[in-house]
């Protein structure tokens, strides 16, 4: 499968390397904003396009992997390159998702290919969780919590902050919250009761701490709904001790069963990423695959992960998959 990349950030560099771990793909591509002369990537031979050259080679790909951001790329990229080939995107703005996907499902449809959106861990592989799970236990209650890790949005908005020079926000699951659903507790939760954001900030030299702190703890959207905690350091600091992107979760739902509902249930599925991209990009290779798949087969239009079938994910065959895991 003839892969190519559109955006050559954090994800798109997560996407290479987990194209290089699939035996069945190779990187055909990849394409940017930038002058292509400007960008090394890791797979020698392949060739690096400029975007504006892409209908040139749409061709030479079987699926483009979108790897903008979700607040301005993908709603515009997204729809207007499925009328050219097949693709997936990460569009993770959870609220907006419904009006994406009729976007991309038009676009798709029309021009005859197959798009997949909204993929990744949230939304993503914890959507599917919360669905099997809901489908499992009917009569019961869902819990998310995110974290602890870096959550890069938050992280953009503080280093937005006027005398912020750098800095990074994680975010963390309380943790009696945490152990109260584990247990089955079923307790009902504000947002500010199920997680703490903590940030690292590097100041410029003679900015106003408090101000910074201040504008920070009462940031609307980001910060103001939950306990936040400021934590001033060296631009050194933020380089030894909070270089990597990690990240992670857990996904509960606890139910219950019986003719009296005697019996209690809870599930947990949970993840620990060193690298929140790198992780994102293999849940996005693994369906790429199965669009490539889908599109032979003739299908059409927008899918999201809950259309697609586990078997599709895999590079092994039906009968390898009933033989070694189910």
């Amino acid at each position: 499968m003839k892969i190519g990349i559109l955006g050559y950030g954090n994800l798109g560099r997560g996407i290479e390397c987990a194209v290089k771990q699939n035996e069945d793909m190779t990187l055909a591509a990849v394409f940017t904003r930038r002058d292509p002369a400007s960008v090394k990537i890791l797979t020698e031979g392949v060739p690096v396009y400029h975007v504006d050259d892409f209908t040139a080679h749409k061709d030479e790909i079987d699926v483009l992997i979108l790897c903008g951001g979700s607040a301005t790329d993908l709603p515009v990229q997204t729809p207007e390159y499925a009328k050219y080939c097949n693709v997936v995107d990460s569009f993770d703005t959870h609220a907006n998702i419904p009006a994406h996907f009729d976007a991309v499902d038009k676009a798709a449809g029309e021009n005859g290919h197959v798009a997949l959106i909204s993929c990744g861990w949230d939304p993503g592989m914890f959507s599917l969780n919360r669905l099997y799970a809901n489908a499992v236990l009917p009569e019961g209650n869902d819990y998310t919590f995110w974290g602890k890790g870096v959550s890069q949005g938050h992280s953009d908005a503080i280093r937005r902050v006027e005398g912020v020079k750098d800095g990074k926000q994680y975010t963390i699951p309380v943790e009696e919250a945490l152990n109260a659903v584990r247990n089955g507790e079923n307790p009902v939760l504000t947002t500010r009761q199920k997680h703490i954001r903590e940030c690292f900030v590097v100041p410029e030299e003679g900015a106003d701490l408090a101000k910074i702190e201040e504008t920070i703890k009462n940031m609307p959207n980001y910060f103001a709904d939950y306990d936040t905690i400021v934590h001033f350091i060296t631009e050194e600091e933020l380089k030894a001790n909070h270089n990597g992107i990690p990240h992670g979760g857990f996904v509960f739902r606890t139910g219950v069963t019986g003719w009296n509902k005697e019996n209690s249930h809870v599930i947990e599925y949970s993840l620990k990423l060193d690298s929140n991209p790198e992780f994102t990009a293999s849940v996005i290779v693994a369906y790429a695959r199965a669009v490539v798949r889908l599109a032979k087969e003739g299908q059409k239009g927008c899918k999201t992960v809950f259309d697609i079938a586990p078997a599709y994910l895999s590079a092994k065959s039906g009968a390898e998959l009933r033989k070694s895991l189910l």
